[in-house]
């Protein structure tokens, strides 16, 4: 029983000396390109830390329908969740006709060339096709936000584009 606890600590010893990456002090002398070719790992090498990121939308598709007196045209239906403190990436929808109504929390929201609005439970607006959107926010820390957004968009368009990453 004791051999066995021994060993094991040794074991344990070895792991983490390995791991730690500790490395003898009496290390030959290298030329700079072989240095900076074979850079070990230690225990003094800054780690990277994982940077949260914020929490995204989920756009639940609802009803996608071919309108049928308007060739080229789709009706789109979608609850699009949005957790706390959730702020999606600026973007487009295309070419779409776009409503939305809030049916639970409270969403901010900013199309180009209109100053930022804060909409609750049970208010709507609209976007106009091409439009850019420039903020979408759940401020809640707490509460997600909920919308009823219909698309009315070009046949097999996008529904949503991200802008690209500056």
């Amino acid at each position: 029983m004791i051999g066995t606890r021994i060993a094991g600590g040794l074991l344990t010893v070895g792991l983490v000396a390995t791991v730690t990456g500790c490395a003898s002090t009496a290390e030959p002398a290298t030329s700079k390109a072989s240095v900076a070719a074979a850079k070990p790992i230690t225990a003094e090498a800054p780690v990277a830390t994982a940077v949260p990121k914020p929490p995204s939308e989920t756009l639940t598709p609802l009803i996608t329908q071919a309108l049928p007196n308007i060739k080229g045209k789709t009706f789109t239906s979608a609850v699009l969740t949005l957790p706390p403190a959730a702020h999606p990436a600026p973007h487009r929808h295309g070419s779409a006709f776009v409503y939305a109504y809030v049916l639970e929390g409270t969403v901010r929201s900013q199309v180009a060339g209109e100053p930022v609005r804060t909409f609750h439970q049970g208010e709507n607006w609209v976007e106009q096709p091409g439009a850019h959107h420039q903020l979408t926010e759940n401020p809640s820390q707490t509460e997600p936000a909920k919308l009823l957004v219909v698309f009315v968009s070009n046949t097999g368009e996008e529904l949503k584009v991200d802008d690209p990453s500056s």
